[in-house]
Protein backbone atom coordinates (compact mmCIF):
# COMPACT_ATOMS: atom_id res chain seq x y z
CA UNK A 1 0.00 0.00 0.00
CA UNK A 2 1.08 3.63 -0.33
CA UNK A 3 2.23 5.11 2.94
CA UNK A 4 2.18 8.87 2.73
CA UNK A 5 3.15 11.79 4.91
CA UNK A 6 0.11 13.55 3.46
CA UNK A 7 -2.11 11.85 5.98
CA UNK A 8 -1.00 14.25 8.66
CA UNK A 9 -0.26 17.28 6.51
CA UNK A 10 -3.52 17.22 4.58
CA UNK A 11 -5.65 18.24 7.54
CA UNK A 12 -3.64 21.17 8.89
CA UNK A 13 -5.10 24.61 8.54
CA UNK A 14 -7.89 26.95 9.43
CA UNK A 15 -11.06 26.46 7.45
CA UNK A 16 -12.46 29.83 6.37
CA UNK A 17 -15.59 30.85 4.54
CA UNK A 18 -15.13 32.73 1.30
CA UNK A 19 -16.28 35.97 2.96
CA UNK A 20 -13.58 35.69 5.64
CA UNK A 21 -10.63 35.28 3.26
CA UNK A 22 -9.66 38.81 2.40
CA UNK A 23 -8.38 40.08 5.76
CA UNK A 24 -6.18 37.07 6.57
CA UNK A 25 -4.65 37.04 3.10
CA UNK A 26 -3.90 40.75 3.03
CA UNK A 27 -2.46 40.77 6.55
CA UNK A 28 -0.38 37.70 5.73
CA UNK A 29 1.68 39.74 3.29
CA UNK A 30 2.60 42.13 6.06
CA UNK A 31 3.48 39.21 8.29
CA UNK A 32 6.00 37.97 5.75
CA UNK A 33 8.90 39.82 7.37
CA UNK A 34 8.27 38.18 10.73
CA UNK A 35 7.92 34.78 9.10
CA UNK A 36 11.17 35.28 7.22
CA UNK A 37 12.97 36.25 10.41
CA UNK A 38 11.66 33.16 12.19
CA UNK A 39 12.88 30.88 9.42
CA UNK A 40 16.19 32.70 9.04
CA UNK A 41 17.16 31.86 12.60
CA UNK A 42 17.36 28.18 11.64
CA UNK A 43 18.43 28.47 8.01
CA UNK A 44 21.68 27.38 6.42
CA UNK A 45 23.36 29.80 4.03
CA UNK A 46 23.03 29.05 0.32
CA UNK A 47 22.74 31.46 -2.64
CA UNK A 48 19.04 32.36 -2.96
CA UNK A 49 19.03 32.24 -6.75
CA UNK A 50 20.53 28.72 -6.69
CA UNK A 51 18.31 27.28 -3.97
CA UNK A 52 14.80 25.85 -4.08
CA UNK A 53 13.10 26.23 -0.70
CA UNK A 54 10.34 23.75 0.04
CA UNK A 55 8.00 23.14 2.96
CA UNK A 56 4.69 21.66 4.00
CA UNK A 57 5.82 18.04 4.25
CA UNK A 58 7.87 17.32 7.37
CA UNK A 59 6.33 17.12 10.83
CA UNK A 60 9.59 16.34 12.60
CA UNK A 61 13.16 17.62 12.82
CA UNK A 62 15.66 16.48 10.16
CA UNK A 63 17.48 13.85 12.19
CA UNK A 64 16.54 10.64 10.38
CA UNK A 65 17.30 9.64 6.78
CA UNK A 66 16.49 5.92 7.04
CA UNK A 67 14.07 5.03 4.22
CA UNK A 68 12.77 2.09 6.28
CA UNK A 69 11.69 4.28 9.20
CA UNK A 70 8.52 5.68 7.67
CA UNK A 71 7.40 7.35 10.87
CA UNK A 72 10.53 9.47 11.26
CA UNK A 73 12.32 9.79 7.92
CA UNK A 74 12.79 13.35 6.72
CA UNK A 75 11.55 14.78 3.44
CA UNK A 76 13.84 13.84 0.56
CA UNK A 77 15.09 10.57 2.04
CA UNK A 78 12.97 8.79 -0.56
CA UNK A 79 13.38 10.40 -3.95
CA UNK A 80 16.29 12.78 -3.51
CA UNK A 81 18.49 10.09 -1.92
CA UNK A 82 17.00 6.60 -2.32
CA UNK A 83 15.07 5.48 -5.38
CA UNK A 84 12.63 2.67 -6.31
CA UNK A 85 12.63 0.29 -9.25
CA UNK A 86 9.73 2.06 -10.99
CA UNK A 87 7.82 5.32 -10.69
CA UNK A 88 4.03 5.50 -10.88
CA UNK A 89 2.41 8.29 -12.89
CA UNK A 90 -1.11 8.75 -11.42
CA UNK A 91 -2.07 11.46 -13.90
CA UNK A 92 -1.62 9.16 -16.89
CA UNK A 93 -1.96 5.91 -14.93
CA UNK A 94 1.27 4.30 -16.10
CA UNK A 95 4.57 2.99 -14.71
CA UNK A 96 7.96 4.46 -15.59
CA UNK A 97 11.11 2.29 -15.43
CA UNK A 98 13.55 3.82 -12.95
CA UNK A 99 16.29 1.75 -11.28
CA UNK A 100 14.81 -1.12 -13.27
CA UNK A 101 14.70 -0.88 -17.03
CA UNK A 102 11.94 -3.49 -17.22
CA UNK A 103 10.05 -6.13 -15.26
CA UNK A 104 7.81 -8.95 -16.45
CA UNK A 105 5.82 -11.97 -15.29
CA UNK A 106 6.20 -15.53 -16.56
CA UNK A 107 3.91 -17.81 -14.61
CA UNK A 108 4.79 -17.41 -10.93
CA UNK A 109 8.15 -15.76 -11.67
CA UNK A 110 8.88 -12.05 -11.99
CA UNK A 111 12.10 -10.99 -13.73
CA UNK A 112 13.68 -7.59 -13.11
CA UNK A 113 16.31 -6.09 -15.38
CA UNK A 114 18.34 -3.68 -13.27
CA UNK A 115 19.63 -0.47 -14.84
CA UNK A 116 23.37 -0.43 -15.49
CA UNK A 117 25.63 2.58 -15.01
CA UNK A 118 24.13 3.64 -11.67
CA UNK A 119 26.56 4.72 -8.93
CA UNK A 120 26.20 4.46 -5.17
CA UNK A 121 27.32 7.87 -3.87
CA UNK A 122 27.97 8.90 -0.26
CA UNK A 123 26.75 12.08 1.43
CA UNK A 124 27.89 14.69 2.01
CA UNK A 125 31.20 14.25 0.18
CA UNK A 126 29.91 12.83 -3.11
CA UNK A 127 32.33 9.91 -3.24
CA UNK A 128 31.36 6.99 -5.47
CA UNK A 129 31.12 3.90 -3.26
CA UNK A 130 30.27 1.30 -5.90
CA UNK A 131 27.84 0.41 -8.66
CA UNK A 132 24.23 -0.72 -8.43
CA UNK A 133 23.84 -4.43 -9.32
CA UNK A 134 21.15 -7.07 -9.21
CA UNK A 135 22.57 -8.17 -5.86
CA UNK A 136 21.48 -4.87 -4.27
CA UNK A 137 17.94 -5.35 -5.58
CA UNK A 138 17.81 -8.97 -4.44
CA UNK A 139 19.16 -7.98 -1.02
CA UNK A 140 16.50 -5.25 -0.63
CA UNK A 141 13.70 -7.67 -1.52
CA UNK A 142 15.07 -10.37 0.76
CA UNK A 143 15.42 -7.91 3.65
CA UNK A 144 11.77 -6.91 3.24
CA UNK A 145 10.79 -10.58 3.26
CA UNK A 146 12.89 -11.75 6.23
CA UNK A 147 12.64 -8.69 8.51
CA UNK A 148 9.11 -8.54 9.88
CA UNK A 149 9.61 -4.91 10.91
CA UNK A 150 10.34 -3.86 7.33
CA UNK A 151 7.54 -1.53 6.13
CA UNK A 152 7.26 -3.52 2.88
CA UNK A 153 7.19 -6.93 4.55
CA UNK A 154 3.53 -7.52 3.69
CA UNK A 155 4.13 -6.56 0.07
CA UNK A 156 6.52 -9.48 -0.43
CA UNK A 157 4.60 -12.02 1.64
CA UNK A 158 4.13 -14.38 -1.32
CA UNK A 159 7.77 -14.26 -2.46
CA UNK A 160 9.41 -17.70 -2.13
CA UNK A 161 12.94 -16.80 -3.21
CA UNK A 162 14.95 -14.13 -4.97
CA UNK A 163 18.25 -14.56 -6.82
CA UNK A 164 20.54 -12.29 -8.83
CA UNK A 165 22.78 -12.97 -11.79
CA UNK A 166 24.55 -9.81 -12.84
CA UNK A 167 21.84 -7.22 -13.41
CA UNK A 168 19.04 -9.77 -13.78
CA UNK A 169 16.96 -10.51 -10.69
CA UNK A 170 14.59 -13.49 -10.58
CA UNK A 171 11.80 -13.45 -8.01
CA UNK A 172 9.92 -16.70 -7.47
CA UNK A 173 6.46 -16.54 -5.93
CA UNK A 174 4.05 -19.01 -4.41
CA UNK A 175 1.33 -20.43 -6.64
CA UNK A 176 -0.92 -17.50 -5.74
CA UNK A 177 1.18 -14.31 -6.04
CA UNK A 178 -0.19 -11.17 -4.37
CA UNK A 179 0.10 -9.17 -7.57
CA UNK A 180 -1.17 -5.84 -6.28
CA UNK A 181 0.99 -5.89 -3.17
CA UNK A 182 4.05 -6.72 -5.27
CA UNK A 183 3.23 -3.98 -7.78
CA UNK A 184 3.09 -1.47 -4.92
CA UNK A 185 6.50 -2.71 -3.74
CA UNK A 186 8.02 -2.04 -7.15
CA UNK A 187 7.20 1.67 -7.14
CA UNK A 188 7.35 2.42 -3.42
CA UNK A 189 10.21 0.46 -1.85
CA UNK A 190 13.74 1.90 -2.01
CA UNK A 191 16.67 -0.08 -3.35
CA UNK A 192 19.43 -0.13 -0.72
CA UNK A 193 23.17 -0.87 -1.08
CA UNK A 194 23.83 -4.39 0.19
CA UNK A 195 27.40 -3.43 1.10
CA UNK A 196 26.09 -1.00 3.73
CA UNK A 197 22.81 -2.43 4.98
CA UNK A 198 23.94 -6.07 5.21
CA UNK A 199 26.35 -5.00 7.98
CA UNK A 200 23.48 -3.73 10.16
CA UNK A 201 21.47 -5.83 12.58
CA UNK A 202 17.82 -6.46 11.73
CA UNK A 203 16.83 -3.85 14.31
CA UNK A 204 19.28 -1.22 13.08
CA UNK A 205 18.17 -1.75 9.49
CA UNK A 206 14.85 -0.25 10.55
CA UNK A 207 15.98 2.26 13.18
CA UNK A 208 19.43 3.66 12.33
CA UNK A 209 19.32 7.42 11.74
CA UNK A 210 21.50 6.97 8.62
CA UNK A 211 23.08 10.43 8.78
CA UNK A 212 25.72 9.67 6.11
CA UNK A 213 23.59 7.98 3.46
CA UNK A 214 24.96 6.07 0.49
CA UNK A 215 22.34 6.28 -2.25
CA UNK A 216 21.68 6.58 -5.99
CA UNK A 217 19.40 9.64 -6.13
CA UNK A 218 19.80 13.06 -7.74
CA UNK A 219 20.93 14.87 -4.59
CA UNK A 220 23.28 14.49 -1.62
CA UNK A 221 22.50 15.31 2.00
CA UNK A 222 24.50 18.51 2.50
CA UNK A 223 23.61 20.10 5.86
CA UNK A 224 20.91 20.19 8.54
CA UNK A 225 19.70 22.52 11.26
CA UNK A 226 17.05 21.89 13.88
CA UNK A 227 14.31 22.75 11.38
CA UNK A 228 15.82 22.34 7.93
CA UNK A 229 17.55 19.78 5.73
CA UNK A 230 19.50 20.96 2.69
CA UNK A 231 20.56 18.84 -0.27
CA UNK A 232 23.10 19.56 -3.02
CA UNK A 233 23.31 18.11 -6.51
CA UNK A 234 24.79 14.64 -6.94
CA UNK A 235 27.33 15.04 -9.75
CA UNK A 236 27.23 11.29 -10.40
CA UNK A 237 23.45 10.91 -10.78
CA UNK A 238 22.63 8.42 -13.51
CA UNK A 239 19.47 10.31 -14.57
CA UNK A 240 21.45 13.09 -16.20
CA UNK A 241 23.41 10.87 -18.60
CA UNK A 242 20.69 8.29 -19.23
CA UNK A 243 17.47 10.35 -19.21
CA UNK A 244 18.74 13.86 -19.88
CA UNK A 245 17.34 15.12 -16.57
CA UNK A 246 19.00 17.92 -14.65
CA UNK A 247 18.00 20.25 -11.85
CA UNK A 248 18.49 23.96 -12.55
CA UNK A 249 18.90 24.68 -8.84
CA UNK A 250 22.08 23.58 -7.04
CA UNK A 251 20.50 23.21 -3.60
CA UNK A 252 17.15 22.18 -2.21
CA UNK A 253 16.36 23.15 1.38
CA UNK A 254 13.27 21.70 3.00
CA UNK A 255 11.82 23.53 6.00
CA UNK A 256 10.04 21.68 8.79
CA UNK A 257 6.31 22.29 8.52
CA UNK A 258 5.01 25.27 10.51
CA UNK A 259 1.57 26.77 11.14
CA UNK A 260 -0.54 27.52 8.12
CA UNK A 261 -0.48 31.26 8.72
CA UNK A 262 3.32 31.20 8.77
CA UNK A 263 3.45 28.90 5.74
CA UNK A 264 1.21 31.26 3.78
CA UNK A 265 3.26 34.26 4.88
CA UNK A 266 6.50 32.53 3.88
CA UNK A 267 5.20 31.65 0.42
CA UNK A 268 3.97 35.18 -0.17
CA UNK A 269 7.22 36.68 1.16
CA UNK A 270 9.36 34.57 -1.22
CA UNK A 271 10.89 32.55 1.63
CA UNK A 272 9.36 29.28 0.39
CA UNK A 273 9.15 28.47 -3.32
CA UNK A 274 7.33 25.12 -3.31
CA UNK A 275 4.80 24.47 -0.54
CA UNK A 276 2.76 21.31 0.09
CA UNK A 277 0.74 22.44 3.09
CA UNK A 278 -3.00 23.09 3.10
CA UNK A 279 -3.14 26.88 2.90
CA UNK A 280 -6.80 27.87 3.21
CA UNK A 281 -7.77 30.67 0.89
CA UNK A 282 -4.75 30.39 -1.39
CA UNK A 283 -7.19 30.00 -4.27
CA UNK A 284 -7.95 33.71 -3.89
CA UNK A 285 -4.32 34.51 -4.75
CA UNK A 286 -4.17 32.41 -7.92
CA UNK A 287 -4.52 34.41 -11.14
CA UNK A 288 -5.10 37.60 -9.20
CA UNK A 289 -8.51 36.47 -7.97
CA UNK A 290 -8.36 38.94 -5.06
CA UNK A 291 -9.54 42.19 -6.53
CA UNK A 292 -8.39 41.45 -10.07
CA UNK A 293 -4.59 41.53 -9.64
CA UNK A 294 -3.51 40.38 -6.19
CA UNK A 295 0.15 41.13 -6.85
CA UNK A 296 1.20 37.65 -5.81
CA UNK A 297 2.95 35.16 -8.10
CA UNK A 298 1.28 32.00 -6.86
CA UNK A 299 0.66 28.93 -9.00
CA UNK A 300 -1.39 25.80 -8.30
CA UNK A 301 -1.62 22.63 -10.38
CA UNK A 302 -4.98 23.60 -11.89
CA UNK A 303 -5.38 27.33 -12.64
CA UNK A 304 -9.05 27.18 -11.58
CA UNK A 305 -11.22 24.94 -9.41
CA UNK A 306 -10.31 22.49 -7.94
CA UNK A 307 -6.75 23.96 -8.08
CA UNK A 308 -5.28 20.77 -6.58
CA UNK A 309 -4.88 17.17 -7.68
CA UNK A 310 -6.77 14.65 -5.56
CA UNK A 311 -4.69 12.78 -2.97
CA UNK A 312 -7.04 10.64 -0.91
CA UNK A 313 -10.71 10.03 -0.21
CA UNK A 314 -12.30 11.44 2.92
CA UNK A 315 -14.88 8.97 4.24
CA UNK A 316 -17.68 9.42 6.71
CA UNK A 317 -16.94 6.30 8.67
CA UNK A 318 -19.81 4.83 10.69
CA UNK A 319 -19.30 2.24 13.39
CA UNK A 320 -21.49 -0.52 11.97
CA UNK A 321 -21.11 -2.63 15.11
CA UNK A 322 -23.50 -0.19 16.84
CA UNK A 323 -27.11 0.80 16.20
CA UNK A 324 -28.38 2.66 14.28
CA UNK A 325 -25.21 2.70 12.12
CA UNK A 326 -25.63 -1.06 11.53
CA UNK A 327 -28.80 -0.40 9.51
CA UNK A 328 -28.30 0.07 5.77
CA UNK A 329 -31.28 2.42 5.47
CA UNK A 330 -29.80 4.64 8.17
CA UNK A 331 -26.49 4.77 6.31
CA UNK A 332 -28.35 5.66 3.11
CA UNK A 333 -30.23 8.39 4.96
CA UNK A 334 -26.89 9.87 6.01
CA UNK A 335 -25.47 9.58 2.48
CA UNK A 336 -28.42 11.41 0.93
CA UNK A 337 -28.58 13.92 3.79
CA UNK A 338 -25.13 15.51 3.49
CA UNK A 339 -24.59 18.49 1.19
CA UNK A 340 -21.07 17.90 -0.12
CA UNK A 341 -21.03 20.86 -2.48
CA UNK A 342 -21.59 23.16 0.50
CA UNK A 343 -18.45 21.77 2.17
CA UNK A 344 -16.38 22.01 -1.01
CA UNK A 345 -17.44 25.64 -1.49
CA UNK A 346 -17.67 27.03 2.04
CA UNK A 347 -14.98 25.06 3.87
CA UNK A 348 -12.46 24.55 1.07
CA UNK A 349 -13.26 27.54 -1.21
CA UNK A 350 -13.35 25.23 -4.22
CA UNK A 351 -9.98 23.56 -3.48
CA UNK A 352 -11.40 20.01 -3.30
CA UNK A 353 -13.67 17.86 -5.45
CA UNK A 354 -16.67 16.00 -4.11
CA UNK A 355 -16.10 12.26 -4.31
CA UNK A 356 -17.50 9.76 -6.75
CA UNK A 357 -20.03 7.58 -4.84
CA UNK A 358 -17.55 4.67 -5.01
CA UNK A 359 -14.87 6.86 -3.43
CA UNK A 360 -12.28 5.83 -6.03
CA UNK A 361 -9.92 8.68 -6.92
CA UNK A 362 -9.91 10.28 -10.40
CA UNK A 363 -6.78 8.36 -11.44
CA UNK A 364 -8.85 5.17 -11.10
CA UNK A 365 -11.80 6.33 -13.23
CA UNK A 366 -11.20 3.50 -15.68
CA UNK A 367 -11.96 1.00 -12.91
CA UNK A 368 -15.33 2.54 -12.00
CA UNK A 369 -18.43 0.66 -13.12
CA UNK A 370 -20.45 3.63 -14.33
CA UNK A 371 -23.61 1.55 -14.72
CA UNK A 372 -23.43 0.59 -11.04
CA UNK A 373 -22.91 4.23 -10.06
CA UNK A 374 -25.87 5.29 -12.22
CA UNK A 375 -28.11 2.62 -10.68
CA UNK A 376 -27.03 2.68 -7.03
CA UNK A 377 -25.09 5.93 -6.49
CA UNK A 378 -26.26 8.69 -4.15
CA UNK A 379 -26.33 12.49 -4.13
CA UNK A 380 -27.70 15.20 -1.85
CA UNK A 381 -31.47 14.71 -1.55
CA UNK A 382 -33.04 15.58 1.85
CA UNK A 383 -36.44 14.23 0.83
CA UNK A 384 -35.01 10.83 -0.04
CA UNK A 385 -32.85 10.96 3.11
CA UNK A 386 -35.93 11.35 5.29
CA UNK A 387 -37.59 8.43 3.50
CA UNK A 388 -34.62 6.13 4.24
CA UNK A 389 -34.44 7.43 7.81
CA UNK A 390 -38.07 6.49 8.40
CA UNK A 391 -37.45 3.01 6.95
CA UNK A 392 -34.42 2.55 9.23
CA UNK A 393 -36.43 2.55 12.44
CA UNK A 394 -34.17 5.24 13.93
CA UNK A 395 -35.46 6.05 17.41
CA UNK A 396 -33.90 9.46 17.87
CA UNK A 397 -30.69 8.35 19.62
CA UNK A 398 -28.15 11.11 20.24
CA UNK A 399 -25.00 10.42 18.23
CA UNK A 400 -21.58 12.01 17.80
CA UNK A 401 -19.29 12.62 14.85
CA UNK A 402 -15.62 13.24 15.59
CA UNK A 403 -12.34 14.49 14.18
CA UNK A 404 -9.19 15.43 16.09
CA UNK A 405 -8.91 18.82 17.75
CA UNK A 406 -6.88 21.20 15.59
CA UNK A 407 -7.74 19.64 12.21
CA UNK A 408 -9.75 22.73 11.54
CA UNK A 409 -10.86 22.09 7.98
CA UNK A 410 -12.32 18.76 9.10
CA UNK A 411 -13.78 20.39 12.21
CA UNK A 412 -15.64 22.81 9.96
CA UNK A 413 -16.59 19.87 7.73
CA UNK A 414 -18.28 17.89 10.51
CA UNK A 415 -20.01 21.04 11.76
CA UNK A 416 -21.60 21.25 8.32
CA UNK A 417 -22.40 17.53 8.26
CA UNK A 418 -23.98 17.64 11.73
CA UNK A 419 -26.12 20.60 10.68
CA UNK A 420 -27.34 18.75 7.57
CA UNK A 421 -28.13 15.56 9.49
CA UNK A 422 -29.98 17.38 12.25
CA UNK A 423 -32.07 19.04 9.54
CA UNK A 424 -33.37 15.63 8.39
CA UNK A 425 -34.01 14.40 11.93
CA UNK A 426 -30.75 12.68 12.96
CA UNK A 427 -29.52 14.01 16.30
CA UNK A 428 -25.76 14.40 15.83
CA UNK A 429 -23.22 16.50 17.71
CA UNK A 430 -19.74 17.30 16.43
CA UNK A 431 -16.93 16.58 18.92
CA UNK A 432 -13.18 17.21 18.69
CA UNK A 433 -11.09 14.88 20.89
CA UNK A 434 -7.31 15.03 20.92
CA UNK A 435 -5.66 13.01 18.16
CA UNK A 436 -4.62 10.14 20.45
CA UNK A 437 -8.15 9.83 21.84
CA UNK A 438 -9.70 9.86 18.40
CA UNK A 439 -7.24 7.20 17.22
CA UNK A 440 -8.08 5.08 20.25
CA UNK A 441 -11.80 5.45 19.52
CA UNK A 442 -11.27 4.14 15.99
CA UNK A 443 -9.04 1.25 17.06
CA UNK A 444 -11.32 0.17 19.92
CA UNK A 445 -14.61 0.78 18.09
CA UNK A 446 -16.01 3.17 20.70
CA UNK A 447 -17.03 5.92 18.27
CA UNK A 448 -20.33 6.55 16.46
CA UNK A 449 -19.22 8.42 13.33
CA UNK A 450 -15.89 9.91 12.30
CA UNK A 451 -13.99 11.24 9.30
CA UNK A 452 -11.03 9.28 7.99
CA UNK A 453 -8.86 9.22 4.86
CA UNK A 454 -6.36 6.43 5.36
CA UNK A 455 -6.88 5.01 1.84
CA UNK A 456 -4.30 7.01 -0.09
CA UNK A 457 -3.71 7.39 -3.81
CA UNK A 458 -2.74 4.04 -5.36
CA UNK A 459 -2.35 2.52 -8.79
CA UNK A 460 -5.33 0.13 -8.48
CA UNK A 461 -8.54 -0.06 -6.40
CA UNK A 462 -7.25 -3.04 -4.45
CA UNK A 463 -5.74 -1.20 -1.45
CA UNK A 464 -8.84 1.00 -1.21
CA UNK A 465 -11.25 -1.93 -0.95
CA UNK A 466 -8.85 -3.85 1.28
CA UNK A 467 -9.30 -1.08 3.83
CA UNK A 468 -13.08 -1.25 3.50
CA UNK A 469 -13.67 -5.00 3.71
CA UNK A 470 -10.65 -6.58 5.45
CA UNK A 471 -11.55 -9.56 7.65
CA UNK A 472 -11.47 -10.79 10.34
CA UNK A 473 -12.67 -7.93 12.53
CA UNK A 474 -10.47 -7.79 15.61
CA UNK A 475 -11.18 -6.39 19.09
CA UNK A 476 -8.55 -3.76 18.27
CA UNK A 477 -8.33 -2.72 14.61
CA UNK A 478 -4.80 -1.34 14.81
CA UNK A 479 -3.85 -1.64 11.13
CA UNK A 480 -6.36 1.01 9.96
CA UNK A 481 -8.25 -1.72 8.10
CA UNK A 482 -12.05 -1.92 8.26
CA UNK A 483 -12.35 0.66 11.03
CA UNK A 484 -16.08 0.72 10.33
CA UNK A 485 -16.22 -2.97 11.39
CA UNK A 486 -18.40 -4.06 8.49
CA UNK A 487 -18.64 -7.78 7.80
CA UNK A 488 -19.20 -8.83 4.18
CA UNK A 489 -17.36 -12.13 3.57
CA UNK A 490 -18.45 -12.19 -0.08
CA UNK A 491 -17.00 -8.75 -0.77
CA UNK A 492 -13.77 -9.64 1.06
CA UNK A 493 -13.46 -12.81 -1.02
CA UNK A 494 -13.83 -10.71 -4.18
CA UNK A 495 -11.14 -8.30 -2.93
CA UNK A 496 -8.77 -11.19 -2.20
CA UNK A 497 -9.42 -12.63 -5.65
CA UNK A 498 -8.69 -9.27 -7.27
CA UNK A 499 -5.43 -9.08 -5.34
CA UNK A 500 -4.30 -12.44 -6.70
CA UNK A 501 -5.32 -11.75 -10.30
CA UNK A 502 -2.51 -10.96 -12.72
CA UNK A 503 -2.76 -7.24 -13.70
CA UNK A 504 -2.85 -8.07 -17.42
CA UNK A 505 -6.17 -9.93 -17.01
CA UNK A 506 -8.15 -6.71 -17.30
CA UNK A 507 -11.43 -8.43 -18.18
CA UNK A 508 -11.44 -10.43 -14.96
CA UNK A 509 -10.38 -7.42 -12.88
CA UNK A 510 -13.12 -5.26 -14.40
CA UNK A 511 -15.66 -7.93 -13.49
CA UNK A 512 -14.37 -8.31 -9.92
CA UNK A 513 -14.18 -4.59 -9.21
CA UNK A 514 -17.60 -4.09 -10.78
CA UNK A 515 -19.07 -6.64 -8.37
CA UNK A 516 -17.29 -5.04 -5.42
CA UNK A 517 -18.46 -1.55 -6.35
CA UNK A 518 -22.05 -2.75 -6.75
CA UNK A 519 -22.01 -4.26 -3.26
CA UNK A 520 -20.35 -1.11 -1.90
CA UNK A 521 -23.02 1.19 -3.36
CA UNK A 522 -25.87 -1.05 -2.25
CA UNK A 523 -24.73 -1.29 1.36
CA UNK A 524 -22.52 1.80 1.94
CA UNK A 525 -20.05 0.47 4.52
CA UNK A 526 -18.31 3.83 4.00
CA UNK A 527 -19.75 7.10 2.73
CA UNK A 528 -17.26 8.86 0.41
CA UNK A 529 -17.40 12.64 0.90
CA UNK A 530 -14.64 14.54 -0.89
CA UNK A 531 -11.11 14.12 -2.19
CA UNK A 532 -8.48 15.77 -0.03
CA UNK A 533 -6.17 17.76 -2.24
CA UNK A 534 -2.55 17.07 -3.06
CA UNK A 535 -1.90 20.54 -1.71
CA UNK A 536 0.58 22.53 -3.77
CA UNK A 537 1.35 26.18 -4.28
CA UNK A 538 4.45 27.58 -5.96
CA UNK A 539 5.88 31.09 -5.84
CA UNK A 540 7.24 32.11 -9.26
CA UNK A 541 9.52 34.92 -8.04
CA UNK A 542 12.65 32.74 -8.11
CA UNK A 543 11.54 29.64 -10.03
CA UNK A 544 9.04 29.00 -12.81
CA UNK A 545 7.67 26.09 -14.84
CA UNK A 546 6.06 24.30 -11.91
CA UNK A 547 4.05 21.14 -12.69
CA UNK A 548 0.79 22.22 -14.27
CA UNK A 549 -2.31 20.79 -15.91
CA UNK A 550 -1.95 23.42 -18.63
CA UNK A 551 1.44 22.12 -19.80
CA UNK A 552 1.16 18.67 -21.45
CA UNK A 553 4.92 18.12 -21.12
CA UNK A 554 4.92 18.91 -17.39
CA UNK A 555 1.90 17.09 -15.95
CA UNK A 556 3.81 15.68 -12.99
CA UNK A 557 2.91 15.28 -9.32
CA UNK A 558 3.83 18.57 -7.60
CA UNK A 559 4.07 16.97 -4.15
CA UNK A 560 7.05 16.16 -1.93
CA UNK A 561 5.14 14.09 0.64
CA UNK A 562 6.51 10.63 1.27
CA UNK A 563 4.80 8.29 -1.19
CA UNK A 564 4.93 10.98 -3.91
CA UNK A 565 8.54 12.20 -3.92
CA UNK A 566 10.48 9.05 -4.74
CA UNK A 567 7.49 7.01 -5.84
CA UNK A 568 5.52 9.11 -8.32
CA UNK A 569 6.66 11.78 -10.79
CA UNK A 570 7.69 14.63 -8.50
CA UNK A 571 11.36 14.17 -9.44
CA UNK A 572 10.42 14.79 -13.08
CA UNK A 573 8.55 17.94 -12.04
CA UNK A 574 11.56 19.22 -10.10
CA UNK A 575 13.72 18.68 -13.16
CA UNK A 576 11.43 20.94 -15.22
CA UNK A 577 11.84 23.99 -12.95
CA UNK A 578 13.63 26.97 -14.45
CA UNK A 579 15.10 30.14 -12.90
CA UNK A 580 12.80 33.13 -13.18
CA UNK A 581 13.90 35.75 -15.66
Amino acid sequence: MVISKSKAVARLGTALTAAALVAPLVSAAGAGTAAAATRAANTTSFPRNETLYTSGTAGNSPNNFNPNDLGSLYTGTAGLLYEPLFLYDPIHNKYIPWLATSGSWSGDTYTIHVRSGVDWVSSPGGTVEGTLTGNDVAFSIDMAKTNSADPWNANVSTVKSVTASGNTVTVNFTSAPAYNSWQDYLWNAPVLPASVWSKLSATNQMTTANLTPVATGPMLLDATTSTQACYSLNPHWWGTAQLGLSFKFKYLCDEENSTNNQELSSVIADQVDWDNNFLPGVSALVNGALGGNSGYSIKTYFPTKPYMLSANTVWLEMNTSKAPMNNVNFRKAVAYGVNLEKIATNVYTGMVQTANPTGLLPNLDSFIDQSAVSKYGFSYNPTLAKKYLKASGYKGQKLTIEVPEGWTDWMAGIDSIASDLNAIGIHVSAIYPQYASRESDMIDGTYDMALDNNAQLDSSPWAYFERVYNLPILPKQEAQLNWERYSDPTAWQLVEEAGSTVPTDTAKLDSLYGQIETRFLQTLPEIPLWYNGAWFQGNTTQWTNYPSSTNPSDEYTPVMWHGYLGAMTTILGLAQLKPAA
